[in-house]
């Protein structure tokens, strides 16, 4: 097989969502080994291009210290290697003011979409090949504010700021690290959150309506941008943020 990432091992946390799944397929069409890590095992199943040679599916929870290092011993016993990590395993919170928002849901945030990143690079990128690429999910709403869900905003701004910085720590050793900004994707997070305003329908409507390029975001444009920074096309690039937006953002 050849392909950008031909002979590259690649670690996909929430691959089972709906990016996680188009990114784990693309790099496996790439000529990649994927480890793909996700709580719900069951939806691991669905990813397609896969062979018991080239995918390891491993279920784990980013927020647990111990589950990460399974995670890099599992990894490095079955490839002898990491050369891309895509930290892409994230929760959206609910629609609420600040005042109104509810700490065990703000807890949540802080623990999947912060804290699950910073345990990867503290205990697996210093174990990544020379060279590597560290890749994060964060958001638009990781840089811009937002009036209705201020912790996830919150969350995905932090991420950039643990990004920018590791990409000065990894430095020496050439690791790069960027993150990607998606902005409306069909999804089912993308529906779940939309359920959560007063009419459902109008803001679905409006939020079409805010993407210049007139159509809705999928999961492939997302892995596309992913592959972008996973393969030696980005060897130049780091500490670097990309919207995947429609224009949105204009």
């Amino acid at each position: 097989m050849t392909g950008r990432l031909k002979g590259k091992v690649a670690v996909i946390t929430g691959a089972a969502g709906n990016i996680g799944l188009a990114t784990a397929e693309r790099f496996l069409a790439e000529g990649a080994s994927v480890i793909a890590v996700d709580r719900n095992t069951e939806g691991l199943k669905a990813i397609k291009n896969s062979t018991a040679d080239n995918l390891l599916a491993i279920s784990g929870d980013v927020t647990s210290e111990t589950d990460t290092l399974s995670l890099l011993e599992a990894a490095t016993k079955r490839f002898g290697r990491i050369d891309i990590f895509f930290a892409n395993a994230g929760v959206e919170g609910v629609i609420r003011h600040v005042p109104d928002y509810p700490m065990d849901a703000y807890d949540r945030i802080m623990e999947v979409n912060v804290k699950g990143v910073f345990l990867a690079m503290k205990h697996i990128a210093p174990h990544m090949s020379e060279g590597g690429s560290f890749i994060v999910t964060s958001s638009i709403m990781g840089l811009i504010g937002v009036p209705v869900n201020g912790p996830y905003a919150a969350s995905k701004h932090a991420v950039v700021g643990l990004m920018k910085s590791a990409a000065i720590d990894f430095a020496p050793r050439k690791i790069r690290f960027n993150s990607v900004h998606p902005g409306l994707v069909q999804s089912e997070m993308f529906n779940r959150l939309v359920q959560d305003y007063e009419d459902p329908e109008a803001k679905r409507k409006a939020a079409l309506g805010s993407i210049k390029l007139g159509r809705w975001i999928v999961p492939a444009d997302i892995a596309n941008a992913v592959l972008f920074f996973a393969s030696d096309d980005s060897s130049m690039v780091s500490g670097q943020t990309l919207a995947i937006d429609g224009g949105q953002l204009l």
